[in-house]
């Protein structure tokens, strides 16, 4: 088997998608799975839409799901000298020429071409000339001389074979007016260079492979093999955009998500390995073959992917956790020190909650004072008949030296005893004044984690709020 080499080759001109994220992930997978190498290349040679900003989101995002590589980033606004070079050698072997065409030319062309019912293109005219054209004429382009006939039928590796009759393809612009080459110039000098072995990408580029690989053949260099993946649909079926959810790979990871969770949804977005849905990163390199790949759409489940995370929240290690946790707390502007240790908290919410996002959501009460009691929880369960017992509870938990989770708990069941209460018609009034709502862990854990001073202050101000209402 020839060694494998891929690449992902995103464009820095805006979010980094979860479609080019899964191209990256296949492509990376593919290579490890093949013993080969992975190639990072950034084609930033638009100088208008690129922006560092957008190379810092491929870069940060790469790096969050561990997608490491083996060569680069390579940019390719570092190699204009070299797509230079290959532009003139094109020209001097008669397979590239010169274009003097106007725009006022190449509108007529096209209007002319929909007019008899064909495909607007470029009709190769300055193919035969000789230098330009009398009268003043804009710079000239540099484009390739298409093959005139015959054909390109590529085996892909996912679409199965396509055949493109060279009649159908225009002689394309390699070089604009101003010297800098065009994508699939720089795409096939680079893969050339690099010695990339497979080109896996979205099959909205198949399209642009045939003319690829009519410039692989007139530099006398063997293509690589071709796989073309499908796109992402979106939930209703339609091709996947921004109303769809997140627009960038680092918005999931601010929304909570792990990236490992990222990453098992989206290997199964068109892979399969019989009904497991579960995959260690192992496992996806062990059994992620390109071939298995199916060549029809896949469409985004979001409850899935929550799913998946739900799943892997659970599994991780606490430490790690908590470190995400802290970190999910400063940016919402709360201190860590203003509560239980991230560690401990995470031990107790990470098998309840989604997301890390969801975690802080459900876990402010225990950082920072809440302003009202949750108006639904406070009206069913902070009521005069439980005014006795929160105060009895109150006095016993204002006592307890021992603020564990069996201690509490054996509190709460024997002040519900003494009022003849079932526990949960004292626990949740107390979970209600102690957090300000009516979800939270287990009633013993809140408490601890809430702390007794905490605790005993709540209770205050909700057996206040129990006074002013019966006395209403």
């Amino acid at each position: 088997m020839t060694d494998v080499k891929t690449r992902f080759a995103p464009s820095p001109t805006g979010d980094l998608h979860i479609g080019g994220i899964r191209t990256a992930l296949f492509s990376w997978l593919y290579a490890r799975h093949c013993g080969g190498k992975f190639v990072l290349r950034i084609e930033d040679t638009d100088r208008r839409r690129s922006t560092p900003e957008a190379i810092d989101i491929i870069l940060d995002g790469m790096a969050w799901l561990g997608l490491d590589c083996d060569e680069g980033p390579i940019y390719q606004s570092h190699r204009s000298a070299r797509y230079g070079e290959v532009i003139q050698e094109l020209l001097d072997k008669d397979q590239a020429y010169y274009c003097y065409c106007s725009r006022e030319e190449l509108d007529a062309m096209r209007t002319e071409a929909m007019e008899r019912g064909e495909k607007p293109r470029y009709d190769g005219r300055c193919r035969v000339r000789h230098g330009p054209p009398p009268g003043d004429r804009p710079e000239p382009v540099v484009r390739f001389k298409n093959p005139p006939d015959g054909e390109v039928v590529i085996d892909d590796l996912i679409q199965g074979q396509v055949v493109y009759q060279n009649t159908e393809l225009d002689d394309l612009i390699i070089a604009r007016a101003d010297g800098s080459p065009t994508y699939n110039l720089t795409v096939v000098v680079d893969d050339m260079d690099m010695g990339i072995s497979h080109v896996i990408r979205g099959d909205d580029h198949l399209n642009n492979t045939p003319r690829q690989i009519n410039i692989f053949r007139a530099l006398d260099s063997p293509p690589p093999a071709y796989a073309h993946i499908p796109l992402i649909l979106g939930p209703d079926g339609r091709k996947l955009s921004k109303r769809h959810g997140a627009a960038s790979v680092l918005a999931y990871r601010d929304q909570g998500l792990l990236p490992e969770a990222l990453l098992n949804y989206l290997v199964r977005l068109g892979w399969s390995h019989g009904d497991q849905e579960i995959f260690s990163m192992e496992e996806m390199i062990r059994l992620f073959d390109i071939n298995d790949v199916n060549k029809s759409a896949a469409a985004i489940n979001p409850d899935k992917l929550l799913w998946l995370n739900q799943h892997y929240l659970q599994a991780a290690d606490n430490q790690r956790l908590a470190a995400l946790f802290e970190e999910a707390l400063k940016k919402a502007g709360l201190d860590p020190a203003d509560g239980p240790s991230c560690r401990e908290l995470v031990a107790v919410q990470k098998h309840r909650v989604k997301t890390v996002m969801e975690m802080l959501e459900q876990s402010r009460c225990f950082y920072e004072d809440f302003e009202d009691f949750d108006e639904n929880a406070a009206r069913k369960h902070l009521r005069p008949p439980v005014l006795e017992p929160l105060q009895a509870l109150q006095q016993h938990l204002s006592g307890e030296s021992d603020w564990s989770d069996k201690a509490l708990q054996g509190i709460v069941e024997r002040v519900a005893g003494e009022y003849g209460l079932k526990l949960g018609k004292l626990a949740q009034p107390l979970r209600v004044a102690v957090t300000g709502g009516a979800v939270s862990p287990s009633i013993d854990a809140t408490l601890r984690l809430l702390g007794k001073a905490r605790t005993i202050r709540r209770l205050d101000r909700a057996l206040d709020y129990i006074r002013r209402r019966a006395a209403a």
